[in-house]
């Protein structure tokens, strides 16, 4: 339980931060929940109080809490200035995700290596680019349009065909919805994150290791989605860090920025090279994290965007997440969604939900039902002082949840078996 009852007002533009809200709501806060788009209005019914609009419980609140970018960042900022405790971004670290080449470009201002890459704003150049250059290329959209995560797409071709028939399908159907994108020249190596939150003045501590599990089957096959899984272990600072966030910490807290910053790599012998930053909480990373926090969620939050939180005490070992989702997951088709997953009952065979957290889920006379449009359904959870124990541990709960047609990933945390040989053979772990 929270050691004070607080005044929490959650501001969401697709519902991303339900579960935290819910903890927080759990801990004795009062907590009031808007969300922007009402077609995910109805998710968190019944697990958080909502309200209509934000802006008339601002005064009310005690902190305030934004979820996103995509322009929340300015409104924080503002609400910041007006002397509120405020949890988000702002304009600048907002621009940091939404546009991927002004990322890249702040990542080298700041002394940090970089991959060569090319922006492009119709699909021709882009193609004769290729064709003139031919290579290895990650295609990845820039703005709204990078929230579709299957559009991403990683080249496996030498001489770059792979990317051309892509982008010549992307320019017949997505011409209206890919404003702007990059082509990466591609880098093989482990892919892992380094992420640390910031409390308005520096990094608190300790940091985040993570690797992700994009893909949506087992084995890294498949479409790409936002996250199939995650896992995670606390660290001091290692090279990682220091090579990349850690050279951002002045701008940061010239911003006055609070909340959670991530920055994706691939490394291999030769080098780090950042890919992408996350300046905001990560989905489903911070729900896997609050497992792994060891103090109210409330807390942590209302201490973080006061500026008075500089280290926190979190589990030893590892902590694994994935997501349970639902058709027609990872693709937008209201009418399977309508046909195969909304309002489905979540049954639980023990009343158990130890390490249990909700994505896209309503509860109406309690039970819990699927909702939104989606069929991101839950996140299941589990830690352990080795990896091998969070699976089992995350599997377990797993087994305890009944959904028809529901299906997630099996091998989240597989590859740190080999990964970690890696990383730790070219010193990228060891804690400065």
């Amino acid at each position: 339980m929270s050691s004070d009852r607080r005044k929490f007002l959650f501001m969401s533009i697709d519902a991303l931060i339900s579960d935290i809200a819910w903890q927080v709501c759990r801990d004795g806060n009062d907590v009031k929940y808007y969300i922007d788009n009402e077609s995910e209005r109805q998710i968190a019914d019944g697990f958080v109080p909502k309200v209509d609009s934000w802006e008339e419980h601002v005064e009310w609140a005690d902190v305030i809490v934004f979820d996103d970018v995509l322009g929340q960042g300015e409104i924080a900022e503002r609400l910041r200035a007006a002397g509120k405790k405020v949890v988000g971004g702002t304009a600048y670290t907002d621009k940091l995700e939404d546009d991927r080449s002004f990322g890249q470009h702040e990542l080298r201002k700041h002394g940090v290596s970089i991959i060569r890459f090319e922006e492009f704003s119709d699909f021709d150049t882009a193609i004769e680019y290729v064709r003139a250059n031919p290579a290895t290329y990650v295609i990845k959209p820039s703005g709204e349009a990078q929230n579709i995560k299957r559009l991403l797409f990683v080249g496996q071709e030498d001489d770059g065909r792979d990317i051309i028939h892509v982008l010549e399908s992307y320019k017949a159907v997505y011409a209206d919805t890919v404003k702007v994108f990059q082509l990466q020249r591609r880098v093989r190596g482990v892919e892992v994150a380094v992420g640390a939150f910031f409390n308005g003045t520096d990094f608190m501590m300790p940091i985040n290791i993570n690797f992700e599990h994009k893909p949506l089957f087992p084995g890294n096959i498949g479409p790409a989605t936002g996250e199939m899984g995650t896992c995670m272990y606390w660290s001091g600072p290692n090279r990682i860090f220091n090579a990349t966030l850690a050279k951002l910490k002045d701008r940061l807290a010239e911003e006055g920025y609070v909340g959670y910053i991530d920055v994706n790599c691939i490394v291999n012998g030769q080098g780090i090279y950042p890919l992408e930053f996350t300046s905001r909480f990560g989905y489903p990373t911070i729900s896997i994290q609050s497992d792994g926090i060891s103090m109210p969620i409330g807390d942590f939050l209302y201490e973080m965007a006061s500026g008075t939180l500089k280290q926190f005490k979190t589990r030893r070992g590892f902590q694994i997440g994935l997501r349970i989702v639902v058709p027609p997951f990872p693709y937008n088709d209201p009418k399977t969604f309508a046909a195969n997953s909304k309002d489905r009952v979540i049954i639980f065979r023990k009343p158990d939900l130890e390490g249990i957290h909700i994505e896209d889920v309503r509860a109406v006379n309690g039970e819990w039902l699927i909702t939104g449009s989606s069929g991101v359904v839950l996140i299941v959870t589990g830690t352990g002082l080795s990896v091998k124990q969070a699976q089992a541990q995350a599997y377990q709960r797993v087994r305890n949840i009944l959904i028809p047609n529901m299906y997630y990933r099996t091998d989240i945390g597989d590859r740190w078996f080999e990964d970690h040989d890696k990383l730790h053979s070219w010193g990228y772990l060891r804690e400065s």
